[in-house]
């Protein structure tokens, strides 16, 4: 069963929900929030990497603090875990034989594992998130990031000088794949003429290698570079500042507030406000085995483009219009990609 939430546009999205600005994120409604969970509620949270990589795996610890702090809920961290399947198998299995009642394994990349250990542990209850993949005890909670990265696409298009713009990853989960598709559909939408470099350079942490290769995109004529990196992710703003090319749109989380001299825009995918709210939805006996619950531009408090003070009026208008027609099913997000690669210098 497919589960999507209600779509909730009140006055603030004419205000700019789609395209907010640097300030941080809009007033929205807390509809969505589940209200305080019993204590007892134990988890475990599985993260395929560190829980401060400045990303993906902070975002999902930083919504396991949260469901700890306001509902309640025991939260057990297993951390760097290396992303293959018999690690991944086999930390989910320690966190189950440690009596927690449910464990959440952030990312796509638990995909595999996960349907292997949860039907070895049918007493207990499985989430993946940004994933789809289901089973009698297992379900999915899924922030829509190809939604803001099809916007930060859309920017893109719409800032360019140079009509070269670049994309850059590490690893290929579902949901990164999804994102570069989204980017480089979006740019189309806005800008048709514009040629895009996408890279996954098979390490989402790697300082040194992202700084290479954000260099060799914007040396290939890249003056805006979307990242969906983790801790690599400052490698990219060593190269925009050393070369004085160019500049960056981050994702998962707001990095115009941290620098948006280096950051014209992110693309806001809080991934961990499907921890949260999977770890919500089971204190309340909400979250059922089969569900792949999906949250997208609909809930701005999880999804939405950020932009940097200095993008123009008209800019921010064309993208608050786009976001809405996404919304309203009038654009249609494409989520998969079959043109060249820049490669690895």
């Amino acid at each position: 069963m497919r589960v999507v939430p209600k779509v909730i546009v009140s006055a603030v999205a004419t205000a700019g929900i789609f395209a907010a600005g640097a300030c941080g994120a809009p007033a929205v409604s807390d509809r969505n929030a589940p209200e305080s969970g019993p204590a007892e509620v134990r988890v475990g949270l599985l993260l395929a990497g560190p829980t401060h990589d400045g990303g993906f795996m902070e975002a999902g610890y930083n919504g396991a603090k949260r469901a700890e702090q306001q509902l309640g809920a025991q939260i057990t961290v297993v951390d760097r875990v290396a992303p293959r399947q018999p690690e991944l198998e086999a930390a989910m299995r320690d966190l189950a034989r440690g009596g927690v009642d449910l464990v959440v394994a952030q990312g796509g990349q638990n995909n595999a594992a996960a349907k292997v250990v949860a039907a070895e542990f049918p007493q207990t209850t499985f989430v993946v998130t940004q994933s789809d993949v289901t089973g009698p005890n297992l379900a999915s909670y899924e922030v829509l990031q190809e939604q803001s990265a099809w916007l930060a696409g859309a920017a893109a298009g719409l800032l360019t000088k140079s009509g070269v713009v670049g994309h850059m990853s590490g690893i290929r989960p579902v949901p990164g794949l999804k994102g570069r598709a989204a980017f480089v559909d979006g740019v189309a939408h806005t800008n048709p003429a514009a040629r895009v470099l996408t890279n996954f350079s098979g390490d989402q942490d790697d300082i040194p290698l992202a700084r290479r290769i954000a260099t060799a995109e914007l040396d290939a004529g890249a003056d805006y570079i979307f990242t969906m990196l983790n801790a690599g992710r400052p490698g990219v703003a060593e190269a925009i500042r050393a070369t004085g090319k160019g500049r960056q749109f981050g994702n998962v989380r707001d990095f115009t507030a941290d620098d948006p001299a280096v950051f014209a825009g992110s693309a806001v995918a809080d991934s961990g406000e499907a921890v949260f709210r999977a770890i919500g939805d089971f204190a309340h006996g909400r979250l059922h085995g089969g569900e792949n619950v999906r949250i997208g531009l609909e809930s701005p408090e999880a999804v939405r483009l950020t932009l940097a003070p200095d993008v123009p009026d008209h800019v921010r208008a064309e993208l608050d219009r786009l976001g809405r027609q996404i919304v309203d099913g009038e654009v249609e997000v494409k989520t998969t990609y079959t043109g060249p690669e820049f490669p690895n210098p």
